[in-house]
């Protein structure tokens, strides 16, 4: 039998053994664990995560899984769908670059969901995870940036990919057994840019992250599907691949050199808005504070976009808060106004401020001349203010939060305090920090997911 990518790949991921995995790749995957539950535990405050509670609520199914953030435990399926969609409800969760999206947020509730069945280990659970980013990082390179100008969302169809990895490695599978999940997560490949904006973009890590567990069950279970669903004409990749993806036979050379944990490793969001507009606020906040520019002063502040670089930012004229977290004309008159990006900048209300309103009229957007697609978090921006005193310019040509703009260790820990205690309180979110920044050492993740229940009635939401 040949070794086609499809079975090539599916053997990387069930033989590569936790125990050989570096110490630097294990702790990028309990960096993502850390973001993504505390991420999750505020978006599980949100309209859409409630929604998704009451869903797996209603179904009634056997309470083996936690839902983060509720006294409630469901199937595993519908609990990585519950967990995934808070997990994105805010836009607060990390990105990646090469999978193109939102990785972890899939990633993050297949492999608990998943490691809460097996019983797992923490390293064992983190090892799931990093090697889930390996596969949605490589499928990411070879479907291209053209994936997502065709319309499709890589949160949702690279991301099913790379949950159903992570979760099949859990589950016991062999390779053969993989690539059959793969045959049918394939089948379950969907979502679209057009309903950024809307409670469907986070259904889509959710959906995502169940399609995963449930694709690596049913494989466990002998269906059948077909098992090289990466290779040749009508498959995952020839699909749904853009003019300029890259070859999957080079791809597969390079898996675990380096690992995608590491290089280009996870964006951590600064701000609860689409990643695309943040190096434009990045290179504002610089401009207010080198040339102390205020909202009432302002004439025109035009952002320089490279071909691609804002097609998720989708929403010009934003009506609500989440619209306006995909409107870079809201987040710079927000910032403006405010001086501060935070939770509470993306409501309804603030959205509909007459003042917010005066000066998105005043944020234009450019075309920078490129022969080149980009994505939102990749190339640079071109950013200009006018004002009576002058125009400033810069050019920024790094992203908030990556490895070229880090975050500090303590800028991430406050990050999920301050995520994490809207739900837990201080005491609790303390508590679930210091047992996911040892979560290698946990010899059952069901301890970490046990952490995520309130202790009472949940706190009132915070605005």
């Amino acid at each position: 039998m040949s070794d086609t990518a499809t079975r090539t790949l599916a053997r990387f991921v069930i033989g590569a053994r936790a125990s050989d995995l570096p110490q630097a790749v294990l702790d990028g995957a309990r960096n993502a664990v850390i973001d993504t539950l505390g991420v999750a535990l505020a978006g599980s405050l949100e309209p859409v995560a409630g929604i998704a509670a009451r869903w797996v609520a209603a179904l009634g199914a056997k309470p083996v899984v936690r839902v983060w953030g509720r006294r409630l435990a469901t199937s595993a399926s519908e609990a990585a769908f519950a967990n995934g969609v808070a997990s994105h409800a805010l836009d607060f969760d990390d990105s990646h670059p090469g999978s193109r999206g939102h990785a972890s947020a899939s990633l993050v509730s297949a492999v608990l969901a998943a490691g809460e069945v097996a019983r797992a280990g923490g390293r064992d659970v983190l090892a799931a995870y990093a090697l889930g980013l390996e596969v949605a990082g490589k499928i990411g390179r070879a479907l291209g940036p053209g994936h997502l100008q065709r319309g499709w969302h890589p949160t949702a169809t690279i991301g099913v990919l790379g949950a159903t990895a992570a979760a099949a490695r859990l589950a016991g599978l062999d390779a053969d057994g993989l690539q059959r999940a793969w045959g049918l997560a394939a089948s379950q490949m969907g979502g679209l840019v057009r309903n950024f904006g809307t409670m469907v973009k986070p259904f889509h890590a959710g959906q995502a992250a169940r399609c995963g567990v449930l694709s690596a069950w049913m494989a466990g279970e002998g269906l059948s599907a077909d098992g090289d669903i990466l290779d040749g004409k009508g498959g995952a990749l020839d699909t749904y691949r853009g003019a300029d993806g890259l070859s999957m036979d080079e791809l597969l050379g390079s898996l675990g050199k380096p690992w995608e944990v590491i290089e280009p490793g996870n964006y951590v969001k600064r701000w609860p808005c689409c990643y695309s507009g943040h190096r434009t606020i990045g290179g504002l906040y610089k401009l207010i504070e080198r040339h102390r520019l205020k909202a009432d002063e302002i004439e025109e502040v035009t952002i320089g976009f490279l071909p691609g670089g804002d097609s998720a930012l989708v929403s010009r004229d934003p009506k609500t808060g989440l619209e306006g977290k995909f409107s870079v004309e809201y987040m710079v008159a927000a910032l403006l106004l405010d001086g501060a990006l935070t939770l509470e900048t993306f409501t309804d209300a603030r959205v509909r401020r007459p003042q917010a309103r005066a000066l998105m009229r005043k944020v234009r957007r450019a075309a920078i001349a490129d022969d080149k697609v980009y994505s939102g978090i990749a190339g640079y921006n071109d950013l200009a203010v006018t004002t009576a005193r002058g125009r400033f310019e810069l050019r920024v040509d790094h992203v908030p939060g990556s490895p070229a703009w880090p975050m500090s260790e303590e800028d991430r820990a406050a990050k999920f305090m301050n995520c994490a205690a809207r739900v837990l309180g201080d005491a609790g979110a303390g508590r679930l920090l210091e047992l996911a920044q040892r979560c290698h050492a946990l010899k059952d993740v069901r301890e970490l997911a046990r952490a995520t229940a309130p202790a009472a009635a949940r706190p009132r939401r915070r605005r």
